[in-house]
């Protein structure tokens, strides 16, 4: 009996996401036991046409990390969705945008521009900035176009399955391989995590005292901070409150507060601006001016709170989508 096949991919991320696959350890090798692995391409040497070969619906599953911000990112995963039975967006980038998704706050050219002709270390005495099309000794070469906007995976394909993290645990990866080989899966749609937000299950939650009352927020290098206290209870922003559960508590556990990688949990449109409604809650002021001082002491709010779901969020950017 032949073995489901499989395929990863890697669209607009840092790679951490293929890095969390190798993390399986020896796990990996009862995936590959059970899987056929057929496209995985910064791993093994395949090529489109090995998918484009693959009848429709032949792939059992397909892994897609990273969010969508070129035109062969959305070509190859369109190809992959009609070639697989189920796609799971892999990690906060395919999951929700990512921290690339933060780029919607700048225009394609500012960005561009920036990379190619601003940055102190970069020498480009033509300006040269990428195109789409150019030509070299007689012949032609064609590269991939970019977008105006960063997308969530879901905003370009049909998704059936997210594994959240930043990047995902290993154990979350394993535990859905398995679940698709035997036909475990919860319903269609589901974050493959916990329900409940990180503040449930997190090791300080009984050193948080019944009411937080917060009169300035400090970052981590500020203070001196109670590595058994509640990182909220002690003014630093923690993102617990607002991010699903199920990560280990890696940050918690390395004596740091909640980034929100895990996005937000079944019930919750928009994850900024639940953290924003969270950190709120637990101001202790009702003064015009005092208020105002204690938000100025949020460092880059936008960046905080949509660190990961700007792409996904209801702003989705400052750029308006042509």
């Amino acid at each position: 009996m032949s073995k489901p096949k499989v395929a990863l991919y890697w669209c607009s991320s840092c790679g951490g996401c293929e890095e969390s696959v190798v993390d399986l350890a020896q796990d990996l090798l009862k995936v590959v036991e059970a899987v056929d692995i057929v496209f995985w391409p910064v791993a093994l040497d395949f090529k489109y046409k090995d998918v484009e070969a693959l009848a429709d619906g032949e792939l059992a599953a397909t892994l897609i990390n990273g969010a969508i911000r070129t035109d062969e990112q959305e070509h190859i995963a369109k190809l992959l969705r009609k070639k697989s039975k189920l796609i799971i967006a892999h990690g906060a980038c395919a999951h929700l945008g990512g921290v690339v998704g933060l780029a919607n706050f700048s225009k394609r050219e500012d960005i561009l521009n920036r990379a190619y002709k601003e940055v102190p270390t970069v020498k480009n005495p033509k300006q040269t900035l990428p195109q789409v099309e150019t030509e070299d000794s007689g012949h032609k070469l064609n590269l991939s176009g970019f977008h105006d906007s960063v997308k969530a995976l879901d905003q370009v394909i049909e998704v059936d399955y997210y594994i959240p993290g930043c990047p995902p645990p290993p154990d979350l990866i394993k535990n859905a391989v398995m679940a698709i080989l035997e036909g475990k899966l919860p319903e269609k749609g589901s974050v493959l995590a916990e329900k409940k937000a990180l503040c449930d299950s997190c090791s300080r939650k009984d050193s948080k005292p019944e009411k937080t009352k917060i009169t300035e927020f400090k970052r981590v290098y500020e203070i001196e901070w109670d590595a058994k206290k509640c990182f909220l209870d002690q003014g630093i922003i923690c993102l617990g409150p607002a991010t699903r559960g199920g990560c280990g508590e890696r940050c918690i556990k390395a004596n740091m507060p909640c980034r929100g990688c895990f996005g937000p949990t079944d019930n919750v449109k928009d994850y900024g601006a639940k953290s924003l409604s969270a950190l709120a809650s637990i101001i202790d002021s009702n003064d015009e001016e005092e208020l105002k001082k204690i938000v100025d002491s949020i460092p880059d709010s936008a960046g905080l709170f949509y660190r990961y779901s700007l792409a996904s969020s209801l702003l989705q950017g400052k750029i308006k989508k042509k």
